[in-house]
């Protein structure tokens, strides 16, 4: 009897989990009086509960998940932004027991073998990802339906964390306050569209949080998720190749034989074919196509289009007709919609980035869909410059056709270069030195003084240059079966360098201690002295006609501060520029090839060096960085009402406009760029004697401006100049026989102040003292800086 009733009872026990998980209902009865959405993947939502759920009939099948902001929070500091794209993951549902669990796969690492157990080998040796778990709360025999709805309210976008870094406060999840957005629960044969309101509540908020949302204590934005069936098996990857101007797309293949390098690395671009591969021109099976924001006002909208439209000319080239396309987004239609290409016009608190993303399949580099976002206020700020620089004011019905006109310019170029990041195409930043031949670069207005006023017509360039078309055409030309694609890419490459395009993107760029003398952020010219003696040509002329003209009837006076801004700067970025010269080293991305001779690397000239330290010190001398007496006599302190704010000078004289501190800041940046430690160690590798005659001509400076007893602007400098030498001593990366240098010579120059009398000798002196018996520096300034700059 025991043993019949253990025997039962083991038979129950193993029965009992099929019946827990076969005791749901099925689907029909379940979602009976549900709202039901088919394609891709079927949704069904239940008004009653707010919730969604998802119907899986393909367990275990991979596909792609996109996440997205749809409504920002409006900060360019926050960077939480309307339309913004989160990650691209490979996923698959795969269920265990009663329950779901949504895995997303690690793409970076692969075998490429055709042995499934070294595929296997692979995949098991690096970690996947599950990323959200789902109860089962109906089935069939072929479909499985879970609760979508917590995984949908949920934080996947990393908000919390970016309120968080950007130190606007704690908010965490507030799910009582979010709820299912139904106008946007769609389903379509090869994608389905969730999203939802999502409220997040908090406490210690931001500035950038008070200043764009409605309250301090709530923060309520949209999530949206997609799913995307994967795209065939046609789409040829094509390599990546350093000159070809495009992004790197890669994974680490394990299956690649040993003398083979195991990175694999792609371009990200679009799927396109022509109809005839073998005709000179043909149309394309399915063309690009860019839809405009409908919400874009005129006149900007048509700029936009015309600016995305030159992309065109390029695929022309490459034998493909009307191949690129912009048109407007339906009234209908999602912007976040996998299957539109979006160009959208986003607002936000303060002027900021623009920038094109893609989603990318990781697998293969493929984009499935572009999408741009454009800062609706750049196209003030070039407005706003173009005034600062030719004060048309005089009159009462002053014509300002020609500085909209370069804003509008600016704002084609604008669109071109975030739509040629969404075609999968990187920065060109040397692209300046070739006579702008690319929209991939960041342009500064290319400014003149004509009969003594400021030309305005040639500010931005129309169309795109002649890299662009490089760079379409090796990665969108539609090579006929016959053609071997490699060699044809090398003789695309070969044919942009033998005509001498140059090109550096952002690593050789960006950073302060960029090497590349070529490698410019908004700057002009081959020569970089050259252009910077014409944007201080720029700068003086319009100076010399800032004032009242410079802004319309009936506004405040105090608000030409923030008009003198970007006016009084102007010559930072090509600065920049001219910095890099000074311990630069030339060299391009080269591949080792038999036919050519490799330039390899090669230190700029000392003689351009010298003349770009003179041109740099030049940026410290009184006379530059006065702001003349009928500027500063009219900036009167901000009216009831108005308040200084983000793009105003910063100063030291409470509401009273601070000219000294202006020109400290002015001052300090030169200083920065000239003393970082990277550029420091290079100077002193390519010639001690150019460092120390760096050094010579800076304390110099401090003594010929410590001299003047009756300037407070040049004592200003000389401390300024005497806290970045010193500051620069507990830099980490200076190295130690700099440091050395630097130290020596700040004590000859306390020894030579010995005899010097005066109370600012007196008062550096006791800080050198100080400095050099206990290691502190006391000085402490904290130096104003620049309102900002970026982006304009």
């Amino acid at each position: 009897m025991r043993i019949l009733a253990l025997s039962v009872f083991v038979l129950w026990s193993m029965w009992m989990p099929r019946f827990a998980v076969a005791d749901v209902p099925s689907v029909a009865d379940f979602t009976q009086h549900m709202l039901a959405k088919e394609g891709f993947y079927t949704l069904y939502y239940d008004e009653q509960t707010d919730k969604v759920y998802v119907d899986i009939d393909t367990l275990s099948e991979p596909f792609l998940f996109q996440s997205s902001l749809p409504f920002g929070v409006g900060s360019n500091d926050i960077g939480l932004d309307r339309g913004q794209l989160g990650d691209t993951r490979l996923v698959s549902f795969e269920r265990f027991g009663n329950k779901v669990l949504l895995k997303q796969h690690n793409t970076q690492y692969r075998a490429s073998s055709s042995n499934a157990a070294e595929k296997a080998s692979v995949n098991e040796a690096f970690a996947d990802a599950v990323i959200a778990g789902f109860t089962i709360v109906a089935k069939d025999d072929d479909s499985v339906v879970i609760d979508y709805t917590p995984f949908l309210l949920s934080d996947i976008h990393g908000i919390s964390n970016r309120l968080s870094d950007t130190e606007q406060g704690h908010f965490s999840l507030a799910p009582s306050l979010s709820g299912v957005y139904l106008p946007r629960l769609k389903s379509f044969p090869d994608n389905t569209e969730l999203e939802a309101l999502v409220t997040f509540s908090g406490k210690d908020a931001g500035e950038y949080v008070i200043q764009a949302a409605a309250t301090s204590s709530h923060i309520s934005v949209h999530l949206h998720h997609s799913f995307i069936r994967l795209p065939d098996d046609d789409y040829q990857p094509r390599v990546f190749h350093p000159y070809s101007g495009f992004w790197k797309v890669s994974h680490m293949d394990y299956s690649a034989p040993i003398t083979e390098d195991m990175e694999q690395r792609f371009i990200p671009r679009h799927r396109l074919v022509k109809q005839d591969p073998h005709a000179e021109v043909s149309e394309a099976v399915k063309p690009i196509v860019y839809y405009l924001d409908p919400g874009i006002p005129e006149p900007v909208k048509s700029a936009l289009k015309e600016g995305a439209l030159w992309w065109n000319d390029a695929f022309r080239q490459i034998g493909y007709k009307n191949a690129f396309q912009v048109k407007t987004l339906p009234e209908d239609a999602d912007p976040m919609d996998v299957r539109y290409n979006v160009i959208q016009w986003v607002h936000r608190a303060t002027r900021g980035w623009s920038y094109g993303s893609s989603v990318i399949d990781p697998r293969t580099g493929e984009i499935i869909k572009g999408h741009v976002t454009l800062g609706s206020l750049r196209v003030r700020q070039d407005y706003l410059i173009a005034l600062g620089l030719t004060s048309p004011f005089n009159t009462k019905d002053a014509d300002t056709s020609a500085q909209l006109n370069m804003a509008l310019a600016r704002i084609k170029q604008l669109s071109a270069h975030e739509v040629g990041h969404t075609l999968g195409i990187a920065h060109n930043f040397a692209a300046s030195e070739n006579n702008r031949a690319s929209v991939m670069d960041y342009p500064h207005p290319q400014l003149s003084v004509k009969n003594g006023a400021i030309e305005l017509s040639e500010a931005y360039d129309a169309g795109i240059g002649e890299w662009d078309k490089h760079v379409i055409a090796y990665g969108y030309q539609d090579f006929a079966p016959e053609v071997n694609e490699q060699l044809a890419l090398m003789k695309q490459v070969m044919k942009a360098k033998n005509v001498g395009l140059r090109y550096q993107s952002d690593a050789d760029a960006r950073p302060k201690f960029a090497a590349n003398p070529s490698g410019h952020l908004w700057d002009n010219g081959a020569d970089p002295i050259a252009g910077f003696e014409n944007i201080v040509n720029v700068r003086q002329t319009a100076l010399s006609s800032f004032g009242l003209a410079s802004q319309p009837e009936g506004e405040a006076l105090s608000s030409l501060q923030e008009r003198l801004v970007p006016i009084y700067y102007l010559h930072r970025y090509q600065l920049e520029a001219v910095a890099k010269l000074i311990g630069g080293v030339a060299y391009e991305y080269e591949m080792k090839q038999r036919s050519t001779e490799p330039k390899g690397a090669e230190p700029v000239p000392v003689e351009i060096q010298s003349a770009a330290l003179d041109a740099m010190l030049a940026t410290l001398n009184e006379a530059f960085l006065t702001v003349p007496t009928q500027i500063e006599s009219l900036i009167v302190p901000k009216v009831y009402g108005d308040a200084l704010n983000r793009e105003s000078f910063k100063g030291r004289m409470g509401m009273v406009f601070d000219p000294i501190s202006a020109a400290e800041s002015s001052a300090h940046y030169t200083l920065s760029l000239l003393m970082v430690p990277e550029r420091l160690n290079r100077v002193a590798r390519q010639s001690s004697s150019q460092l120390e005659f760096i050094l010579s001509r800076l304390f110099t400076l401090i003594d010929n401006n410590i001299e003047q007893d009756d300037s407070q602007l040049q004592h200003r400098i000389a401390y300024v100049i005497l806290n970045e030498l010193v500051v620069s001593l507990n830099k980490k990366a200076l190295a130690p026989e700099v440091k050395g240098v630097i130290l020596s010579t700040l004590q000859q120059f306390r020894q030579a102040s010995e005899k010097k009398e005066g109370v600012h000798y007196q008062s550096i002196k006791q800080y050198l003292d100080w400095y050099f018996t206990t290691g502190e520096w006391k000085l402490h300034l904290d130096v104003k800086p620049l309102p900002p700059g970026s982006p304009i």
